[in-house]
């Protein structure tokens, strides 16, 4: 793991308050963090600690309440490990003199700044944490200040609680770098789970489509040999998803107009789309993986599907990190033999994204226009989940 260092000014002692909360001090910041050795942060207040280069800087003289002690260990070569969407371990070494006189550390977490944000939205608030000194390393879990696959900074203190409630601190240990997980097979079972609950009853469906612009299809017939290629997944849906950015495959939709069995005329996408047989893409030669559950700030909720063949890169991909479907029987998208003949079923009640991890040749299927309008509004390329939503969110961060 690559760590940053900067220059840390010392603070010596800390004098806090602790009958009044500061206004708007967000009181979930101060109550006590899933493990019984962290306390109320600070007596009651959320007072920043004060760190960096102006930390303190000429007020040692002016404390009156400074006591003239031996200095306490300052943490070194800290350790991140044990790293999930919404929690880490950390330990570090310190030197052995004074030791026995610490009672807390102090914990400064922050999200590392991105030199692309918007400079006028509102900023972050910074996580001052503070632990009983428990013995390392320390587990430090919380999806209210934790979020999923976002770089964060942390650096720490040590410190002495003294009888009048003041902390007597050390200088800050240097500032390291890292980035919390995806999620885990275990957070995507929560999200198919609360998916399930709203998918709705099963329509018939007898093909999967596309829907593209006319540019599309003629690069694809004259650059790629009428083969259809995957490509990275963007950036839509939870921000925890761990096939975002990294999984490669051909977006596809399958849902159908309840009074018709056909697919809708209307495309966010294009005006021309691809129609392919359901059971050359999703048959017992194939598996079936669930890949997300979100909506867009409306009442549409979508779930992403991902077909993949049996052994190829794409499955070996979703194997290690999604919940795998039974294809017979599921609450999303069936695929099961009837008399001989393979049929197929898709959920009512939710809008499925199925990806496939393979090229598909245009040759096995056809491309028609639509006779329908073209609605971009509903495009959701690149969409940010809605993080107050309480059908598709989870307690693990968006």
């Amino acid at each position: 793991m690559q760590t940053m260092a900067r220059q840390i000014v010392p603070q010596q002692l800390i004098k806090i308050p602790r009958k009044q909360r500061p206004a708007g001090c967000p009181k979930e910041l101060c109550e006590s963090v899933a493990s019984p050795g962290w306390s109320r942060f600070l007596g009651g207040t959320c007072r920043p600690v004060e760190r960096g280069a102006h930390a303190g800087a000429g007020n040692k003289s002016q404390d009156s309440g400074i006591a003239e002690m031996e200095e306490l260990p300052v943490p070194h070569n800290i350790k991140i490990s044990n790293i999930t969407c919404d929690s880490f371990k950390i330990s570090w070494d310190m030197d052995s003199k004074s030791k026995d006189r610490i009672t807390h550390y102090f914990i400064d977490l922050n999200k590392k700044e991105n030199k692309n944000s918007n400079k006028f939205k509102h900023k972050d608030v910074p996580t001052k944490l503070v632990a009983k000194a428990v013995p390392l390393p320390m587990t430090v879990r919380g999806h209210w200040f934790l979020s999923p696959r976002t770089e964060y900074t942390v650096a720490v203190q040590t410190a002495s609680k003294q009888v009048d409630g003041d902390y007597v601190v050390s200088e800050w240990s240097e500032i390291i770098e890292f980035c919390t997980a995806d999620y885990s097979k275990v957070h995507l079972t929560q999200l198919l789970e609360k998916a399930e609950v709203i998918a709705g009853r099963m329509l018939k469906l007898s093909v999967f489509y596309r829907n593209q612009h006319k540019e599309y299809f003629d690069y694809i017939r004259e650059h790629h040999g009428n083969a259809m290629q995957p490509s990275v997944k963007d950036n839509s849906g939870s921000h925890g998803s761990p096939i975002s950015g990294k999984l490669e495959g051909i977006f596809f939709s399958c849902n159908t107009e309840f009074n018709t069995g056909k697919p809708p005329q209307d495309s966010p996408y294009g005006r021309y789309r691809y129609e392919i047989a359901a059971e050359k893409l999703f048959n017992p030669n194939t598996n079936l993986y669930f890949g997300d559950f979100y909506c867009m700030y409306t009442a549409y909720h979508y779930v992403i599907l991902v077909i993949a063949p049996v052994g190829s890169p794409g499955d070996e991909f979703c194997k290690q990190r999604l919940p795998q479907l039974n294809i017979k029987d599921n609450k999303f998208l069936t695929c099961d033999e009837e008399d001989g003949v393979m049929v197929y079923h898709h959920a009512q009640d939710v809008i499925l994204e199925v990806i496939y991890t393979d090229p598909v040749d245009l040759s096995l299927g056809t491309v028609a226009e639509i006779t329908g309008h073209q609605l971009m509004s509903l495009s959701t390329a690149n969409a940010k989940k809605d993080p107050s939503c309480k059908t598709c969110n989870i307690s693990v961060g968006r």
